[in-house]
């Protein structure tokens, strides 16, 4: 996918901003405020409905504005798109095609979008959701079967944890019990079959990021623990068993809702053993590698955000993604707040914008 024009309104700093946009490299060039993460922010937007900025979901409003507005053309392998979001402060609506969608799933199946930026970090050292949503993004974007599954999925356990509250009989609990075994398994294969697809790139990637920590393991923890998940009757038979302490805490402590994955090293087979920086190119490498795999699975290319590259990784390993983004082709955009010499002395094209209290100007 390559974005051909951005628009912007309301969104932060920025009041009103359109941006051209072409191919290859976009880097973004201001000063701490300008409102150059803002413009990776719109980007984000199109493709989660969230910012990976922490904050409420409003704060993304520009102080004093009723909406924030984000407006793109596009070219994907499905062909070419217009597309727009708008948050108010109660919701969110989006538009295909000059047509209302019918949810913002459908906006964020035409608008992949991967992003590294300072706090990508937590993907290795941070809470399993940020490892699960990020497996997740994968499987949603490949796997067709895994959508209604983790719907069904969500229903059922928000129907179990409901009826653990409320003291609901075991036969009440018994139906959504096996919809989470059916279900839960169902998402467990899925996964897996993504993360062993995932497995290839991220050994590549490794090796040329992170060489001296030798060898690559990647493994999927599906959320069941210990509990024999051969098969939904098993699965079910453990629920069953699990009622009482449920009940006693008042949800489901094990299942699908739980997954997740691990990536550890010959030389730091514990993700304690890495140092922050080790942590920052762990979790660089497995974007990329979710960079290729959509690549190979889909046939085209999602868009790259790079946040702040220059206070994230050290001159050598600024070059070696910008090198790994130029052979690859796809689109990338990326801020900073002076040009990196790797960039600036590149013969290939790529594209300048000077960010300043929320104008934005092509150089």
């Amino acid at each position: 996918m390559k974005i051909l024009r951005l628009d912007i309104a309301g969104l932060r700093c920025i009041r009103e901003a359109r941006i051209a946009a072409g191919e290859g490299v976009h880097f973004l060039l201001g000063p701490n405020g300008a409102g150059k993460t803002t413009v990776l922010e719109a980007l984000h937007l199109l493709g989660y409905g969230r910012s990976f900025r922490a904050g409420q979901r409003e704060a993304v409003i520009q102080r004093g504005a009723a909406q924030s507005l984000v407006f793109a053309e596009l070219a994907a392998a499905s062909g070419r798109h217009r597309v727009g979001l708008r948050r108010t402060a109660s919701d969110w609506s989006a538009r295909i095609d000059e047509s209302d969608a019918a949810g913002l799933v459908d906006l964020f199946r035409i608008c992949p979008v991967v992003c590294f930026e300072p706090g990508s970090h937590a993907l290795i050292s941070g809470p399993a959701e940020l490892r699960r949503a990020y497996l997740d993004w994968s499987v949603f974007h490949v796997e067709p079967d895994f959508l209604p599954a983790w719907r069904r999925h969500q229903r059922a356990l928000k129907q179990r944890n409901a009826g653990l509250r409320s003291g609901w009989p075991d036969a009440l609990l018994e139906p959504w019990e096996r919809e989470l075994a059916d279900t839960g398994l169902r998402i467990a294969s899925i996964r897996q079959r993504v993360l062993d697809e995932l497995r290839d790139p991220v050994v590549d990637l490794a090796s040329a990021f992170l060489p001296e920590l030798g060898g690559v393991h990647l493994s999927l923890s599906t959320g069941f623990g210990d509990r024999d998940s051969a098969s939904p009757e098993t699965l079910l038979a453990a629920y069953v068993a699990a009622r009482g302490l449920d009940r006693e805490r008042g949800h489901t402590r094990f299942g699908a809702h739980r997954a997740d994955w691990s990536l550890g090293f010959e030389a730091a087979p514990r993700r304690e053993h890495l140092s922050r920086g080790q942590e920052k190119l762990a979790a660089l490498v497995m974007e990329l590698a979710q960079v290729e795999h959509f690549r190979t699975r889909t046939g085209d290319w999602p868009v790259l955000l790079l946040d702040d590259l220059a206070s994230e990784l050290d001159r050598e390993h600024q070059g070696r993604v910008l090198d790994w983004i130029f052979a690859a082709g796809l689109q990338a955009w990326i801020t900073g707040t002076e040009v990196p010499a790797s960039l600036r002395d590149r013969s290939e094209a790529w594209h300048l914008f000077h960010v300043e209290q929320g104008t934005i100007t092509p150089a």
